[in-house]
């Protein structure tokens, strides 16, 4: 008879066990679903939908961020942008021997060094001190920078793809940042 009850409580517990196990993976299941839902429902209130969820889903970290947490992944989304665009402009200057044309691409390269390293930077600080107002003004900033820097050239700038790219993901990063 001892061995039929320690046999059934052990079987309980087992049983409990498991089902506490399963419940508790439901549960992470469901969270990383809602915080996926987050992102997906952030994105549907911006200009592009699927460049919004496109970039934040790049980042593994995106499934388990709050809007804070979105709205940063899509500053640090726009600061790669700048940084890939700055790479752009520095190899126009190496390869450019028209003096007129090289002197344009440095203009632009020290337009976007600050945007790079310091502009983004304080506007992921902003997001996380919740500051939003100061980092949709930094998204504003950016913006008339970088048109800036393609005004410079009468032809049409040999930037106008990457910076048109570069607006959509400010446009996207300020109406995220008007949803906090």
């Amino acid at each position: 008879m001892k061995k039929t009850s320690a046999f059934m409580s052990f079987f309980q517990t087992l049983l409990f066990s498991c089902l506490f196990l399963q419940l508790t993976q439901s549960s992470t299941q469901m969270n990383d679903i809602v915080l996926d839902d987050l992102a997906d429902d952030m994105c549907k209130k911006t200009p592009n939908f699927d460049l919004c969820s496109s970039t934040i889903h790049s980042n593994p970290q995106a499934g388990k961020s709050d809007a804070n947490g979105i709205a940063v992944i899509m500053v640090n989304g726009i600061l790669q942008s700048v940084t890939n665009t700055l790479s752009f402009i520095q190899g126009l200057v190496k390869e450019t021997k028209d003096p007129e044309l090289q002197r344009k691409y440095v203009s632009c390269a020290e337009t976007y060094i600050p945007l790079e390293k310091t502009i983004l930077p304080q506007a992921v600080d902003s997001i996380n001190k919740k500051k939003y107002g100061l980092a949709i003004f930094s998204m504003g900033y950016i913006g008339k920078e970088i048109d800036s820097c393609n005004k410079q050239f009468s032809n049409g700038s040999p930037l106008n793809e990457k910076t048109g790219s570069l607006h959509e993901l400010l446009d996207i990063g300020t109406a995220i940042l008007k949803q906090l």
